[in-house]
């Protein structure tokens, strides 16, 4: 799925929060963030499970239909199939931000963080966040967004206006930014863990989207010079 300004000089803007080296988050914070968080109470568990289920579904389901064409076949065009796994991916979103809403209420929260000034941050975040989300949206379209090139709808050139000329991947990084700001405003260490949950994810979800796509793009110019 391709279903988060400015960034730090020593980072390079193009690979967004993939360049961060995680190995040198401080210990003792991340101590402290599970010191505050229940693992094993049931709404943490759902959300993490939702979290990690989502990019698996739509990454299995669409490899399966860019290599049988069984939904396409089954709905009758490759564009009603398009639209109809991203409905599922749209609603499986929504089962995943309110499992994550959940486990945030359900735990305590972390008394440095719940005051004015750290709200109106996270609130800040957030709106950089679904800034990403939209214009990303808008810039690839609904069936540019929701796999379309596995439906074998392929665009014409590679999208480059913004967001994309940011960032690689700035609706994945866009969610996680809406998640992160949402955990800042409730002062919740454990949506900032389950943040994190949704970074690997989506990380791991790119490792292996980036790659197929451009296989799958590589054949589109093979196949033309070849005609």
């Amino acid at each position: 799925m391709l279903v988060g300004g400015a960034l730090p000089s020593h980072l390079d803007c193009c690979g967004g929060l993939s360049n961060l080296d995680y190995s040198k988050v401080d210990s003792s914070a991340m101590t402290l963030l599970l010191g505050y968080v229940k693992m094993t109470d049931s709404t943490f568990a759902a959300a993490v499970l939702c979290i990690a289920f989502n990019p698996l579904f739509w990454n299995v389901v669409a490899r399966w239909e860019h290599k049988t064409r069984v939904l396409s076949r089954v709905c009758g065009s490759p564009y009603t199939a398009c639209y109809c796994l991203g409905a599922v991916i749209l609603l499986l979103n929504f089962i995943r931000s309110h499992c994550f809403t959940e486990a945030m209420r359900s735990q305590p929260k972390l008394e440095g963080l719940d005051c004015l000034s750290v709200y109106c941050a996270g609130l800040a975040v957030l709106g950089i966040g679904f800034l990403f989300v939209i214009s990303s949206f808008l810039a690839l379209g609904f069936i540019g967004t929701f796999l379309g090139d596995y439906f074998g709808i392929l665009k014409e050139e590679k999208v480059t206006s913004f967001p994309f000329n940011v960032m690689d991947n700035p609706m994945y990084w866009g969610s996680t930014a809406c998640y992160l700001g949402w955990s800042i405003m409730h002062a919740s260490p454990a949506g900032l863990l389950l943040t994190a949950v949704v970074a690997v994810s989506y990380m791991i979800a790119m490792l292996y989207e980036g790659p197929f796509t451009e296989e799958i793009y590589q054949q589109k110019r093979k196949a033309a010079k070849n005609k």
